[in-house]
């Protein structure tokens, strides 16, 4: 019997992909997704930290206690045209700290009104701040539901106090190195178990990131048939408990090794702090405005 023809044929293009696509990304893939672009984002702004600017040449001590000094001073303050000169005086810094404005704004916008709006969105009603109506939204019989003048001049008092605060501490961040602020704290007397706990979580949280994404590109492809939401649920719900086995794991051998290579409790940084008159100065004329924000806001002081 002879062969067909058909048989006989040999393809040489590459052979059909035959692939399950949904037109919509998966649960744990969104949640994934994010957390990498969460902590990428965070390695990219460490780079801030390394550039020649202005907040970078002072001494990470002196940027600490301006910012708990300018941080305390701006919760006091009640005065919306002097919370947004402070807020551009932090937005001058950052420019002048090789930090565009931009990014600088996107990073402290960025848990603003998830926090403070849950905190101060109550206060807008009239059940919560009595005061003059500005919206009505609800209204039957004796019982009356709107939103108060004096409710939201105090929603957004409290979320410009908020807003520059975080530009402060974002300016600390992005312009100090992680291990020096870290021994910045320990300078200040905070007790070393906190400080070396932060540290050990900053250091690996990156690690535990790269072995997870490792996990969603094995299950990814090894993947067929796309599953439902539960089923992958129940998938990253199960790596969760491994990564948490795998943490404890993991503490115990770093631990050890650290024991064996001379660790006494407190981390050794090869980098000698040191101040000079420029960053007294600083220190001095950023204590000196706080303490003007101060005076001002109790009245002991006129403009």
């Amino acid at each position: 019997m002879p062969i067909p023809p058909w048989l006989m044929e040999v393809e040489t293009g590459p052979c059909p992909s035959y692939t399950v696509r949904s037109s919509r990304k998966s649960f744990m893939r969104k949640t994934m997704d994010s957390f990498i672009h969460f902590f990428e984002g965070t390695l990219e702004s460490g780079g801030y930290a390394k550039r020649k600017g202005l907040l970078q040449s002072l001494d990470p001590r002196v940027k600490l206690l301006s910012t708990i000094a300018l941080v305390v001073a701006v919760t006091l303050v009640g005065n919306l045209w002097l919370l947004a000169g402070i807020y551009l005086f932090l937005m001058v810094l950052a420019v002048a700290s090789k930090i565009g404005p931009g990014y600088f704004t996107k990073i402290v916008w960025a848990f603003v009104p998830l926090f403070s709006g849950i905190i101060v969105l109550p206060m807008l009603f009239n059940v919560v701040t009595k005061g003059d109506p500005l919206l009505p939204i609800f209204s039957s019989g004796s019982f009356k539901l709107y939103i108060t003048w004096q409710g939201t001049m105090f929603a957004i008092s409290f979320v410009a106090r908020v807003t520059t605060c975080a530009a402060a501490v974002t300016l600390l961040v992005l312009t100090t190195p992680q291990e020096l602020l870290f021994r910045s704290f320990r300078s200040l007397g905070v007790p070393k178990i906190y400080v070396l706990t932060l540290d050990m979580a900053y250091r690996y949280i990156f690690l535990f990131i790269d072995i997870a994404r490792d996990m969603m590109t094995a299950k990814k492809s090894r993947t067929i048939l796309a599953g439902g939401a539960l089923s992958e649920q129940r998938w990253l719900a199960g790596r969760i408990g491994y990564m948490l086995l795998r943490t404890f794991d993991m503490s115990d051998k770093v631990h050890m090794a650290m024991i064996s290579r001379g660790f006494t409790g407190d981390v050794q940084v090869l980098d000698r702090l040191r101040m000079t008159a420029r960053d007294y100065a600083a220190l001095g004329c950023m204590f000196g405005v706080s303490a003007l924000l101060v005076l001002y806001t109790q009245g002991l002081i006129r403009v």
